[in-house]
């Protein structure tokens, strides 16, 4: 699972086994260490819930979690769909765009880079 943060938006870029175990009901995570202090790290996952609102994110002490509804997860693991796009209310702090998208292979990538990815619906443009 890839994350990328910029400005107050997050996105998740899930690979096909990852939606796989997903769909199992298994939780998603990565973590990434800056230092090699054990305290240095950040932790981002994915998982479902029973939950009326289809996106929630969750904050903890080093780990941020995307939470989508059971409705949603099933909605955006149908084939043709590539993503759920919530925006979120951070009270004072404005708003929160939060993206989940099936991580779609890149033209100009190489094999190993797209080895587990999802054919790309617009091959033959660069990404």
């Amino acid at each position: 699972m890839k994350l990328r943060i910029k400005g107050n938006s997050l996105r998740l870029r899930v690979s096909r086994s990852e939606l796989t175990r997903f769909e199992s009901g298994e939780r998603i995570e990565e973590t990434i260490h800056f230092t090699g202090d054990p305290e240095a790290k950040l932790t981002y996952a994915l998982e479902f819930a029973l939950q009326s609102a289809p996106v929630k994110v969750r904050y903890e002490s080093n780990q941020v979690t995307v939470i989508l509804s059971e409705a949603q997860a099933r909605i955006w693991g149908v084939e043709d769909e590539v993503g759920v796009y919530e925006t979120l209310d951070v009270d004072s702090a404005g708003s929160l765009d939060v993206i989940v998208e099936k991580d779609f292979a890149c033209a100009d990538g190489s094999d190993v880079e797209n080895s587990d990815s999802f054919p790309n619906p617009q091959a033959g443009v660069a990404c």
